[in-house]
């Protein structure tokens, strides 16, 4: 079994950063459901402002407001207009990589969701893994690479 992307929330603003409430992440349901995170479930957090990565788990706050509030010991690691990375995994046996397709959502500034994303990893006729990032309309979109030479 390996640890697999089972959806992200990338680049969501944090709204709040709550040190005396015991420990989680408040995220709006709607977003949630867009990248298939379950309320309770463990997550890790990237905090793309100070590099800070923690793990901690999702409650549901209330639905449409675009929240993102950092509670208990969370809540030293992310500050309010901070942008963070919110990541789900799974576990799943190797044979079955291509049939995983993680749902990633972008931001704007105020939460509203930007992107609806997602990652394939496919096989090419030489049995060698291949990989693609696909919008909304499952074109692939360019991947970030070393260029020769440079």
């Amino acid at each position: 079994m390996r640890k697999l992307v089972a959806g992200k929330l990338h680049g969501i603003y944090v709204t709040e950063a709550n040190l005396n409430y015991h420990g989680s992440i408040t995220l709006d349901p709607d977003h949630c459901e867009e990248a298939g995170i379950l309320p309770m479930e463990f997550v890790e957090i990237w905090n793309k402002n100070s590099g800070a990565r923690i793990s901690t788990y999702v409650i549901l706050g209330e639905r449409g407001s675009r929240c993102c509030i950092l509670n208990g010991a969370a809540a030293r690691t992310c500050q309010p207009d901070d942008q963070i990375i919110v990541c789900n995994s799974i576990y799943l046996d190797e044979a079955h990589i291509t049939s995983l397709k993680p749902r990633i959502v972008t931001f704007d500034q105020d939460n509203n969701i930007l992107d609806r994303l997602s990652y394939s990893v496919d096989l090419d006729a030489d049995g060698r893994y291949t990989f693609s990032i696909l919008d909304e309309t499952d074109e692939a979109l360019a991947i970030p690479a070393m260029v020769s030479g440079a």
